[in-house]
């Protein structure tokens, strides 16, 4: 395979001897519980991506030593192909994906992966595993891109190897019914300087005890806090956070230890053209609490690749529980939903740049 600027020319591409693919109309799996029959697989190194293509899905061969297993040298994204109603496929918003990602490659020291790498490689992939795709009002395709160091060393260190994949299946929803949210004065998802505005692996497994301690207790996840004060409201589980206040739709700012969701943006984007007003700002629990006090807290929502819009149901801080009003009487997450699903099944003109096609 020849390179240019750093780049493969072309994808070799083993298909599969038979597919596994899931006989039409039966139940969805779990989510990420099912893959589709092929992976992309590319290596870098010497400062070139090579080896670069598309196989059989299967295990991976690592050494023990393998970086990413001691020193969590590994970032992912997660993101979606659409089958629209008229039977095309298309992905969303792939570009602001491949930027993520390499933000994560900055902020972390693995190699950027060129977006022209990211783009191909991706919608062939997602071509040779069409049928995997479901109908538009049954699900999507999840993608998911890997990236880990791949030095075969226990040195500390920038991997001098890297290892990109890519793997795919079909999906249905996230969550089945509104998420009742917990704070916690002990726990916090991200500290200023740290890597909380990135998709870096050990990010979610840092979350997991926080996480299963909630659940113990009859919550669905943590309505998470600043890591300083554990006052200011940052993420609602692994999503981005919204609040309905007088009217208003309230999300915190990007502040540096908040993930850039790409659905968050969408969502912003949806929203005024919609003719919401978003307040992109610090919001603390005592406003949140205030707001619920006064009746002006109507709605909370979370955003984020694997649910779309997960509405919340109740919000407890320090063991004072806030209910707010039934999913069936709220207008303003329903509506950016209802948009968002409108837009990716092709039945409304989509903003430039968001349905790329396959």
């Amino acid at each position: 395979m020849t390179t240019t600027a750093g780049v493969a020319t072309s994808i070799r591409v083993t298909p599969v001897s038979a597919s596994r693919r899931r006989e039409p109309g039966t139940p969805q799996p779990a989510f990420g519980s099912v893959f589709s029959d092929h992976m992309l697989v590319a290596t870098h190194r010497d400062g070139q991506w090579r080896d670069i293509e598309i196989v059989p899905y299967d295990q991976l061969s690592l050494s023990p030593a393998t970086s990413a297993l001691h020193y969590g040298l590994a970032i992912f994204e997660g993101m979606k192909a659409y089958r629209t109603v008229d039977d095309h496929l298309v992905l969303f918003r792939p570009q602001k994906h491949s930027e993520r990602l390499n933000r994560s490659c900055r902020r972390v020291v693995l190699p950027e992966v060129p977006e022209a790498l990211f783009m191909e490689g991706i919608r062939e992939l997602v071509r040779l595993d069409r049928e995997w795709v479901p109908p538009s009002d049954e699900g999507s395709l999840y993608i998911r891109p890997l990236l880990f160091g791949a030095d075969d060393t226990l040195r500390v260190k920038p991997a001098a190897s890297s290892r990109f994949v890519v793997m795919t299946g079909p999906v249905g929803g996230y969550f089945s019914s509104a998420l009742n949210l917990v704070t916690s004065q002990e726990y916090a998802r991200a500290f200023a300087g740290g890597t909380g505005d990135i998709k870096l692996s050990g990010n979610y497994g840092a979350s997991m005890l926080a996480e299963k301690e909630a659940q113990a207790k009859g919550y669905a996840t943590m309505l998470w806090l600043d890591a300083k004060e554990h006052l200011y409201v940052e993420e609602c589980g692994v999503m981005n956070v919204f609040f309905v206040i007088a009217g208003k739709v309230v999300t915190p700012n990007l502040s540096g230890t908040i993930l850039p969701g790409v659905t968050r943006d969408s969502v912003i984007t949806i929203l005024r053209d919609l003719g919401f007003s978003v307040e992109e700002r610090p919001i603390t629990i005592t406003e949140v609490i205030a707001a619920h006090k006064s009746g002006q807290l109507t709605e909370c929502f979370g955003t984020g690749t694997a649910a779309a819009i997960a509405h919340v149901s109740a919000i407890t801080h320090e063991g004072e529980e806030l209910t707010l009003p039934a999913v069936g009487r709220r207008e303003i997450a329903s509506a950016a939903l209802d948009r968002l699903v409108q837009i990716r099944a092709g039945r409304h003109p989509a903003p430039e740049g968001w349905l790329v096609p396959i």
